[in-house]
């Protein structure tokens, strides 16, 4: 008997909707890990120079949801993480939710062809859709780990990471 080999790029090992409930979760987690934080040491809290947690956040804000409408539409905007007007920890995790809610509404847009298309992710970052995403994903998780460290630091205990 003949073994057949799928071809990689028409055989996925996830798909794009459980790629896309593996990076909600994620977000879900973020969440948590954003309201855990003291208001004042959301904004001011630092270690070792590294950013604020906020600011952080602002990072992933400007990333998310901008890069799914930018796969979905192709239109490719410049990235922009100044969020001045998100000035309290309430803002923030409203600008979350609807960065949340975006992604999934610019998600349902995006075939599952498209992802090994080659895109410049906001008119800079070369890769393909997939490689964007899976950035996307890793970015965020990186920076819930800084976090994470400056939530120990506070004597804050944060969320379990494994409770997605």
């Amino acid at each position: 008997m003949e073994t057949m080999i799928p071809n990689p790029t028409t055989a996925p090992v996830i798909s794009s909707q459980d790629l896309l409930k593996h990076w909600q979760a994620h977000r879900g987690l973020t969440r948590r890990v954003i309201d855990a934080f003291p208001e004042k040491e959301l904004f001011e809290f630092s270690i070792g120079g590294m950013r604020p947690f906020s600011k952080m956040v602002y990072e992933l804000l400007a990333i998310a949801a901008p890069g799914v409408k930018e796969i979905a539409t192709g239109t490719s905007e410049e990235l922009k993480e100044d969020l001045s007007q998100a000035t309290t920890k309430d803002k923030i995790l409203a600008l979350w939710d609807e960065a949340t809610a975006a992604i999934d509404q610019y998600w349902a847009l995006i075939p599952d062809e498209k992802f090994q298309e080659k895109i410049m992710a906001f008119g800079q970052y070369e890769g393909t859709v997939i490689s964007s995403v899976l950035y996307y994903i890793d970015n965020e998780i990186h920076h819930r780990g800084q976090g994470y460290v400056y939530l120990r630091a506070l004597g804050v205990e944060p969320p379990n990471f494994w409770e997605r």
